[in-house]
This record gives C-alpha cells, sequence and structure tokens, in this order.
C-alpha cells in the first residue's frame, strides 16, 4: 500500500489536457470550423485517439505515435503492434486499425453495383486499391454474371510474405453461391513483382481444370505488384 502511495507521489504531473486549451484552438473545433484539411496528421490522429494518458495529452500521444510509425507505416500496422506503443491499449489500437481499413475500402468502392470486366486492366484498377502496402499474400475470387458484371468479391485466403494457400473447393463454393458464370483470380505479390510464379501458374490451371469440369469458366488470373500487374490469361497461360 505504501509503495503504491509512494510511486503516486513521485509519479510525474500529467501535461495540460486538451479542455485546458483555449476552444478556438481544440482540433475538434477547428475541425468543424475550417474542414479537417485544415489539421496537421497529430491533430487528425487525436481526434481519432479522443483521449490521452495520464502522462501526455492526446495531441502529444498523437505526436509520439506519428514519430514511431510514419503514416504509411501506421496504416500497415497490426492491432498487436500498435498496442506495443505506449499509451496505446485495445481500444485505441482499435480505433487507428478500422480508419486505415475504412481508408482502404474507400479506395476499392464503386458507385456502380455491378462493374463490369472487359479486361486484365479492369480487374486491376477495381482490386489494386485494396491490395495496396499488404504484407501477406491475398488470394481474391471474382464471381461474374454472364454479362461479365461482378456479382461479388471475396478474399479466399491470406497466406504469408510469398504465397497463399487455396483450394478449387473454396473458390467454386464462393461461385455456386452466387450463381456465378464465371471467375477471375487476383492475388498480391507483397515484394511487388507480379511476376508469376510456379506454384502460380499450377494453382491458376488447377482452377480452370476445376471450372471446365463445373461449367465455371476461369476467366483470368491477374496478379497484382506495385503499381503494375500480369494477366496470366493475357500471357496465354490460360
Amino acid at each position: 500500500m505504501m509503495e503504491a502511495v509512494m510511486e503516486k507521489l513521485t509519479e510525474k504531473p500529467t501535461k495540460f489536457c486538451i479542455c485546458e486549451m483555449p476552444r478556438q484552438e481544440r482540433p475538434r473545433e477547428r475541425m468543424i470550423k475550417y474542414g479537417p484539411e485544415s489539421l496537421s496528421n497529430a491533430e487528425l490522429l487525436a481526434i481519432i485517439l479522443r483521449t490521452g494518458t495520464r502522462r501526455e495529452n492526446v495531441i502529444d500521444l498523437s505526436n509520439r505515435v506519428l514519430i514511431e510509425y510514419d503514416l504509411k507505416a501506421l496504416s500497415r500496422a497490426t492491432v498487436s503492434e500498435l498496442k506495443s506503443i505506449s499509451g496505446i491499449k485495445d481500444a485505441k489500437a482499435c480505433q487507428i486499425a478500422a480508419v486505415f481499413e475504412l481508408a482502404r475500402r474507400i479506395g476499392a468502392y464503386h458507385e456502380e453495383p455491378r462493374p463490369k470486366i472487359s479486361s486484365s486492366r479492369d480487374v486491376y484498377n477495381l482490386v489494386s486499391p485494396a491490395l495496396n502496402n499488404l504484407t501477406k499474400e491475398h488470394f481474391i475470387a471474382m464471381y461474374l454474371n454472364t454479362k461479365n458484371r461482378v456479382i461479388k468479391q471475396e478474399t479466399i485466403s491470406i497466406g504469408t510474405l510469398n504465397t497463399s494457400v487455396v483450394h478449387p473447393r473454396d473458390v467454386f463454393k464462393g461461385a455456386v453461391q452466387n450463381s456465378a458464370a464465371s471467375i477471375i483470380l487476383v492475388h498480391n505479390h507483397p515484394s511487388g513483382d507480379p511476376e508469376p510464379s510456379v506454384d502460380d501458374i499450377q494453382i491458376t490451371k488447377r482452377m480452370a481444370a476445376a471450372g471446365r469440369t463445373m461449367g465455371i469458366e476461369v476467366l483470368d488470373h491477374v496478379i497484382i505488384g506495385a503499381g503494375r500487374f500480369l494477366s496470366l490469361k493475357d500471357m496465354r497461360i490460360i
């Protein structure tokens, strides 16, 4: 008990809280008056985090987080990694991760509910925003109707740095459930190089064979790298 009291007495004083700032200088009030573009990265993060810690206010906490992680690294950090930052616990880690996940989804969002796929470039434009900066391979199936319009896009597998494990039953289960006429396969290469590996080619041929058996054509397999892509159909592998 005495040790706890002594620790309390020797604890560093808390820095001023946001409520002690002039109202017109607080991040939330400035955003309301001038818009989010008027705020610094730290101030925007402070609005997301909402509160600081006993030792520092939320702006100081936000500045420290952005010193440890730049915006790109912060957008890629897992909840566990974020929790390793002093002052960031479950709630704040989830708040940060949720914001960046929403940003990724906005990048992949399209007003048209069922975009039409006419080329491998259409596939790249549709899917690449959601796959940018990911550190693991994500294997995606795009289910299309008879007019080559996307019915649904589904992540089938998330793998390691350079491989993902996927089975035809997982891909074609979704195709059957969504009454798809055809499928396009997509996955990313975190290395940034979209050149297909031997495994990529074997998986593609395996999927194409399964599709022929089921009467659901595999139209293409698009591999996305850093700002570029390759189509196995364009390469005449399918």
